[in-house]
């Protein structure tokens, strides 16, 4: 089986998200979104709250059932090597995501020599779209309509206005 996997800390899921997760399963037969623990960000969305949310968004997508929504609490070198995946998916909005994925890309092939990277640059009308930017968006009063999937978004100000 072609699997692949899409990391990242979706705190919260995006329509960028949803873009990298659609295209990616026109590639691969299954697609594992891994909700991992990144020690330099400080969350607002628990882990399960943030795989409910995911879970939630992919009921929409077609195919739906080649999607697992997961979590890890450490390497993803670790976490692919005991799920056997060898394909990492990133989606790159920017040169400026670029430069900080290709280094992540080289250090998990140094770990663990048979992963691949994959690098999907986002649909160009969502690359603007960030995690952060969303959560300040509503923190001072704006809309979040078409950014983030329309059946997660009163979860999304709801939270972050607590």
């Amino acid at each position: 089986m072609n699997r692949a996997i899409i990391p990242g800390s979706f705190d919260p899921i995006t329509l960028g998200h949803l873009d990298i997760i659609e295209r990616s399963l026109k590639i691969f037969d299954e697609v594992i979104v891994c909700v991992l623990v990144n020690p330099d960000k400080k969350s607002l969305f628990s882990i399960d709250e943030r795989k409910e949310l995911i879970e939630k968004s992919i009921t929409n997508i077609s195919c739906n059932e080649k999607i697992i929504v997961d979590s890890h609490d450490g390497l993803l070198i670790d976490y692919m090597s005991k799920n056997d995946v060898n394909v990492i998916i990133k989606g790159l909005r920017a040169f400026s995501d670029f430069e900080y994925e290709i280094q992540m890309a080289f250090l998990n092939n140094k770990m663990a020599p048979n992963i691949e990277t994959f690098f999907l640059m986002t649909t160009e009308n969502l690359s603007y779209i960030s995690s952060s930017s969303i959560k300040q968006i509503v923190k001072f009063g704006g809309k979040i309509t078409g950014l983030v999937p329309s059946n997660i978004e009163q979860d999304i100000i709801r939270k972050i206005l607590e």
